[in-house]
């Protein structure tokens, strides 16, 4: 096993898809070397984070802190990585079987190919489990890229026709969501807890025309900007300048979370004014506002809390994802929605107004959160005690909204 050469092939396939995959359908494989060289190595990525997020860091909310046992964490991460190697598999398998079915032509290793590195998207986006608050944004961010990288794949290494390649795709994501569905259900018992192709047409030949405001459109123009962001890390690495190195990854970074737009978060004060000094009829009883960055990325965020004497509190956050908008414009484009029932409350994520929103609330304890997310760059989070969700909302709706999605192209620069 060659770490570098690992990580050498997810740049590549994350960056410049369109020609690595012809890379990849041309190189002699064995299973066997696909699974210890690389997928055993990337998968292993979301259980290890998630086993560090859920039992050594913990999750908090509505000022409670829990960690999962480190017995129970700890099988869930192994059992979870277990069947997600299998998952590949079994994913190979099905595309596999699926090919004549679109004019391909069947050939189990480059079907395993085709999965394995489709799946690094979701793999390396593991490692936002981490990160409080948008863990479930990059792995939206993941999923959706990984299903742009099995359309570009599965016409080169499945020989399937391009005209065909987004019915296919299609097909194989909706199965790999319910394999993914199951894994969850197995992963979740052991710890206890309960229009992507729109706009893409289609011509009579091999040619096809995508759509530039369409899903699949903005991917394909990501790809472009995240290609030539490539190209720039591989020539500066070449001429050995490490000024000109450490500018060119800069690139790659803002290219991959900002869209290719370089982006300045908006400075503290300009924050405070959305956080109001009372809310719901509770007094604000903090505050904070800070803005952090590193490689060129910058991220801004506001934190209130809201009290009264009866125990009554909520917890308001503000946050411009400056420099990794494109995270929030990736989550928007796919068109995401959940809908999740548990035995006491619910958890789910819609699009309203144009604007992607989450909810979850707990009607044994009254509490939940409802964040916004506007203009593809800021957030808006409120959690704590209310006597509905619709009080949080009408809580979040008070607040100056369209003042701050106002902001959402200063500081841009575009790519």
């Amino acid at each position: 096993m060659d770490i570098n050469k690992v990580i050498a092939r997810a740049k590549a396939i994350l960056l410049t898809p369109k020609t690595e995959w012809p890379v990849i359908a041309g190189e002699p494989a064995t299973v066997s070397d696909l699974y210890k060289n690389y997928i055993m190595i990337l998968a292993a990525i979301p259980a290890v984070f998630g086993f560090i997020k859920g039992t050594l860091i913990g999750y908090g909310a509505f000022g409670i802190h829990v960690r999962t046992p480190f017995g129970s964490g700890l099988a869930a991460a192994i059992v979870g990585y277990a069947l997600s190697l299998a998952l590949v598999y079994v994913m190979a398998l099905i595309i596999d079987a699926l090919a004549p079915s679109f004019g391909g032509q069947k050939n189990p290793l480059q079907a395993l190919k085709v999965t394995a590195y489709a799946y690094t998207a979701s793999w390396v986006a593991g490692i936002g489990q981490i990160i409080p608050g948008l863990g479930w944004l990059i792995a939206i961010a993941g999923a959706v890229y990984g299903i742009y990288l099995f359309y570009l794949g599965l016409p080169v290494l499945m020989k399937a026709p391009q005209e065909k390649a987004a019915g296919y795709t299609a097909v194989s994501i909706i199965i790999a969501i319910v394999l993914g569905w199951i894994l969850a259900l197995i992963v979740g018992g052991i710890v206890g807890t309960g229009a992507l192709m729109s706009g893409t047409q289609f011509g009579s030949t091999s040619d096809v025309t995508i759509d530039k405001d369409s899903a699949l459109g903005k991917l394909d123009a990501w790809s472009k900007k995240m290609e030539a962001a490539g190209q720039q890390m591989e020539a500066a690495q070449k001429s050995g300048d490490a000024k000109a190195q450490q500018e060119a990854l800069g690139k790659v970074m803002g290219t991959a979370l900002g869209g290719g737009d370089q982006v300045e978060a908006l400075a503290p004060d300009l924050l405070k004014p959305f956080v109001p000094e009372t809310l719901a009829g509770l007094k604000r009883t903090d505050f904070s506002a800070e803005r952090n960055g590193a490689m060129g990325m910058q991220i801004s965020e506001a934190h209130a809390t809201y009290a009264d004497d009866g125990g009554r509190s909520l917890r308001l956050e503000v946050t411009d994802m400056g420099s990794a908008k494109g995270l929030m414009a990736l989550a928007g484009w796919a068109g995401v929605e959940s809908d999740r029932t548990t035995e006491h409350g619910y958890e789910k994520t819609y699009k309203q107004g144009g604007r992607l929103v989450h909810e979850q609330w707990d009607d044994q304890n009254k509490d939940g959160e409802y964040s916004i997310v506007l203009g593809d760059r800021f957030t808006v989070k409120l959690s704590g005690n209310a006597d509905s969700m619709d009080a949080l909302k009408a809580a979040v709706a008070g607040l100056d909204l369209a003042g701050l999605e106002s902001l959402k192209n200063q500081g841009v620069k575009k790519g």
